[in-house]
């Protein structure tokens, strides 16, 4: 799959147009492609407890979700702060951005795209839960 890595981030520099930021000032837009080459966006809502605010990456997964296309669906992630530029995503968005598109997973940074598991180096999975769950 060829990735318009330029479309991407006007597409994200889009949807942190419509973030809700007024404690911060950082408007943070997020746009994902998956395989099946559909586009899902979400942008940063704060809240005025802090502890509620949703990164741009949480409002992604959940669209990415409401659209039928589940975990593991996202190819190619580009988040933005309002002036276009790359951000990267924080150590929770990193996790949550694992399970929709897997370690595999390209994140635009300013350097260019990298793979997630560059990113979340030894990242806690199912898998890890599956072997530690305890017996009922």
């Amino acid at each position: 799959m060829i990735i318009d890595w330029p479309a991407l981030r006007a597409a994200a520099t889009a949807a942190a147009e419509r973030a809700y930021a007024p404690y911060s000032g950082l408007r943070v837009g997020a746009v994902g492609l998956t395989a099946d080459g559909q586009v899902v966006s979400g942008c940063n809502v704060e809240n005025s407890s802090y502890g509620l605010t949703l990164c741009a990456e949480c409002g992604l997964v959940s669209a990415l979700h409401a659209s039928g296309a589940g975990a593991g669906a996202l190819q190619a992630v580009a988040v933005v702060a309002g002036d276009g530029q790359p951000l990267l995503p924080c150590g929770r968005c990193r996790q949550l951005l694992l399970e929709a598109g897997g370690p595999d997973l390209l994140v635009d940074t300013a350097e260019g795209p990298v793979e997630l598991e560059v990113l979340l180096p030894a990242a806690f999975t199912g898998a890890d839960l599956a072997a530690r769950r305890e017996a009922r």
